[in-house]
């Protein structure tokens, strides 16, 4: 049997990827979603949205959040929760590549955010793949019966801690602020492997060839070792999320995926939509009208149009 072919693949689930898809889809285009989280976007951290149109009572980011994913899963668009870890763009048909599956598609919406960082911790970069990682998921077996840390107060964070403590003998949650994002009745909370440690930052990742422990600070700079073999960082800054991509797209200096007004990027097919374009207004309606341009040019170019189609509605 064939392999499957998509119209659309959607990288990124937060309002520019979201709305590209209920565009998609209901342009009656077999389009996937591909999201790493549905709460690691920066809408997701909003916990209050009173601006959006058409909006009669605010509601948090995660709540505005499951409205554009409803809705684009009831055009027909197809969501799974994936790790997107790197692509193929040139050719006719582009591969997208996650932790356990390849995805083929006609077309691609890039719409990852600009929730990246570079490593800031001392030490994050010399051991990346050497006992720093950013994703539990992929490395949590490694780490089967260790000690080990999850950086973070995110919900985000906090999910990526509990698939770890399936793994892992000991897990710390070190969180930089004196509050962790998530509900005290959270589940993975209760877990009786998993070690909080609140208001505590990493100051450095130390080891010889391979992660051996972390030097930690408190807010009165109180510096402690702790020893342990894997560091799992989730820390946010506001650089576009291109790492996957590889070099495969043009990126401007701040690496910002370019792309002209109607959403098309370096490479025919490959479109881009919100933060990641580095948009010079960052609100939650550019992200999705640049969603809805994005699909609107996949459109065009499956279907070979010199014209937009704009309505479908019968």
């Amino acid at each position: 049997m064939p392999e499957k072919v998509y119209d659309v693949i959607v990288i990124g689930g937060g309002p520019g990827g979201l709305s590209a898809a209920q565009y998609a889809a209901r342009s009656n285009l077999d389009t996937i979603v591909l999201d790493k989280s549905p709460t690691a976007g920066a809408l997701a951290f909003s916990s209050k949205v009173e601006n959006y149109p058409g909006l009669p009572e605010a509601l948090s980011g995660k709540e505005l959040l499951q409205i554009f994913r409803e809705q684009a899963i009831g055009f027909g668009a197809e969501y799974l929760e994936k790790q997107v870890v790197g692509v193929r763009l040139e050719g006719e048909i582009k591969e997208v590549y996650t932790l356990d599956e390849t995805f083929r598609g006609k077309t691609v919406v890039i719409a990852t955010g600009s929730m990246g960082r570079k490593p800031t911790i001392k030490g994050e970069a010399e051991f990346l793949g050497r006992g720093v990682s950013y994703c539990a998921i992929c490395d949590a077996a490694f780490h089967r019966g260790k000690v080990v840390c999850v950086v973070g107060d995110t919900e985000e964070a906090v999910k990526e801690a509990g698939v770890l403590a399936r793994f892992a003998e000991t897990v710390y949650l070190i969180s930089p602020s004196s509050k962790i994002k998530v509900e005290n009745d959270h589940p993975t909370l209760k877990m009786a492997n998993l070690k909080i440690m609140m208001g505590q930052s990493v100051i450095a990742i130390e080891g010889d060839e391979v992660v051996e422990g972390v030097r930690i600070a408190d807010s009165d700079r109180s510096e402690r070792n702790l020893a342990l073999s894997g560091v799992f960082v989730y820390l946010h800054g506001s650089q576009p999320v291109v790492d996957f991509l590889g070099g495969s797209i043009e990126l401007s200096e701040a690496e910002c995926i370019v792309s002209d007004r109607m959403m098309a990027t370096s490479i025919p097919g490959v479109f881009a939509a919100g933060d990641v374009t580095c948009t010079e207004v960052r609100q939650i309606v550019i992200a999705a009208s640049n969603g809805c341009v994005a699909a609107l040019s996949a459109e065009q170019f499956i279907h070979h149009r010199k014209r937009h189609k704009y309505d479908w509605a019968k």
